[in-house]
């Protein structure tokens, strides 16, 4: 058996590519390439046989890149997933560990949802983070552009409750059906239950659901002390206990909109001065 194993340098801190070739499986030929230096997904699979397999290694960024570039392709091989990232909430959400053997991701990666942000439409693997969790992200960017050390995202959440981030106003809508909230400190849409590195923020969200139905949640109307105080329990999903503060809304179709810019992520990936995104998620067509 051949496996093709698709490493991404940039995953891991920098170590994604060398952390892939520590991989091992009796009895297989592995062949190395860096998706860095693919000539498009296309091309790959038109080069590969039908029967070998793909081992994608990385992180979530490293799997929702994959997604969006080869959005389209028809692939007849099995594609498996080998964690070598730092946040790891894909792997969280199916209640697996990083070290463990490649498994088959294929189902999880048909029927994603899409977001659309200032024009541009893509898929998502995990969720889409809105109000403190897109700063997080922002000023995560700005320190790896300053040193090489790890960052510390609880730091920065808590600075940002503290001092730093304003909470906004809100307008969401969900399957037509329109909600206003005040002082929203953070409103993301998911296809799963964990993001930021292991928050549970949707504790309900099932994202192999048949009806497909995405979650979005919403922390608004507290002070910033009030607020840091419950911040720590929606790494257990134990948030949602909080009624008069945490609201989950499920469905297919989600618009949310802020009265001021602010920083949005996707997957983790950072994207600047946000006032409205658009999430869809559409149930599968059985024919």
């Amino acid at each position: 058996m051949t496996y093709h194993v698709l490493c991404n340098p940039l995953a891991g801190n920098g170590a994604g590519a060398e952390e892939a070739k520590k991989l091992k499986i009796d009895g297989a030929e592995l062949k190395f390439h860096d998706i860095t230096e693919l000539d498009g997904y296309a091309a790959f699979f038109a080069g590969i046989a039908p029967e070998d397999g793909v081992i994608l290694t990385g992180g979530d960024g490293t799997i929702n890149r994959f997604v969006n570039e080869t959005e389209g392709l028809d692939i007849p091989n099995d594609i498996l997933y080998y964690a070598v990232g730092t946040g790891n909430d894909f792997l969280n959400d199916l209640g697996r560990k990083v070290g463990e053997p490649p498994f088959s991701i294929k189902k999880y990666l048909r029927d994603l949802p899409t977001v659309t942000v200032n024009g541009r439409t893509r898929r998502f693997l995990n969720g889409v983070g809105y109000g403190i969790d897109g700063y997080c992200c922002e000023v995560g960017d700005e320190q790896r552009t300053k040193s090489d050390k790890p960052v510390n995202y609880s730091a920065i959440a808590i600075k940002g409750l503290l001092f730093h981030f304003k909470p906004t106003n809100a307008v969401i809508t969900v399957d037509g059906k329109e909600y206003r909230f005040k002082k929203v400190w953070l409103a993301p849409t998911m296809n799963g239950r964990f993001y930021g590195g292991g928050l549970m923020i949707a504790p309900k969200q099932d994202r192999l659901n048949a009806e497909r139905t995405v979650t979005v949640a919403v922390l608004h109307g507290s002070g910033k002390f009030k607020t840091l105080l419950v911040f720590p329990s929606i790494s257990k999903g134990e948030h949602v206990k909080r009624t008069e503060m945490c609201k989950s809304f499920v469905g297919h179709e989600i618009t949310v909109r802020f009265d001021r810019p602010t920083a949005l992520q996707i997957d983790g990936e950072t994207v600047r001065g946000v006032t409205e995104y658009s999430v869809t998620s559409k149930a599968p067509i059985h024919v």
